[in-house]
């Protein structure tokens, strides 16, 4: 990927998210992603991104960000390989508790029927295929906050939404946008 096509047309620089993962720094390329994907859906002041925002959400930026995972961790992390995996275990654009519920045991964000917490995330090329970028919702990342979620920003307790909601309206913009 060229320097240039690292600036999106909405303004978004992802040079940094770009140099992070060459690193191999998995843990502050999250978190990075979080914050240009805050710049792309213009939701800065808000600190978090809705569904709304997830549906709009411009493709370029979403290619752009997903192309970086997948190129840097040869095919195991990024948006797209979370989404075969999830349409692989059935699941669609509608929203189904069980499908969600697999789809978190098999990326590793719920390990035995329980959540796993963000200090217990694995932010490394071992971790389970699709494990990064993280998600949230009920099925992992616990009670203390940590990664990121359809509605909620880095630092607030995901319990109380159910990430599948999220997930699912992610699958659906990957598709619109052909990614």
């Amino acid at each position: 990927m060229t320097t240039n096509k690292l600036v999106s047309a909405a303004g978004v620089d992802y040079r940094e998210l770009d140099r992070l993962l060459a690193i191999e720094n998995w843990k502050v390329a999250d978190e990075e992603t979080f914050q240009v994907m805050l710049k792309a859906a213009r939701r800065e002041k808000d600190g978090w991104l809705d569904i709304n925002g997830i549906n709009k959400f411009p493709c370029e930026d979403l290619r752009i960000i997903d192309q970086l995972w997948v190129k840097h961790s040869n095919s195991c992390f990024g948006f797209s390989v979370q989404k075969r995996i999830y349409q692989n275990l059935g699941g669609t654009k509608e929203y189904d508790k069980k499908k969600w519920q697999a789809f978190c045991e098999q990326v590793g964000w719920r390990k035995v029927g329980k959540p796993v917490y963000y200090s217990d995330v694995t932010f490394d090329i071992k971790a389970p295929v699709a494990h990064l970028p993280l998600w949230g919702g009920s099925c992992g990342l616990g009670t203390t906050g940590g990664g990121w979620f359809v509605g909620l920003g880095w630092t607030h307790t995901i319990e109380a939404l159910d990430g599948g909601v999220g997930i699912s309206s992610l699958v659906s913009r990957l598709v619109d946008c052909n990614i």
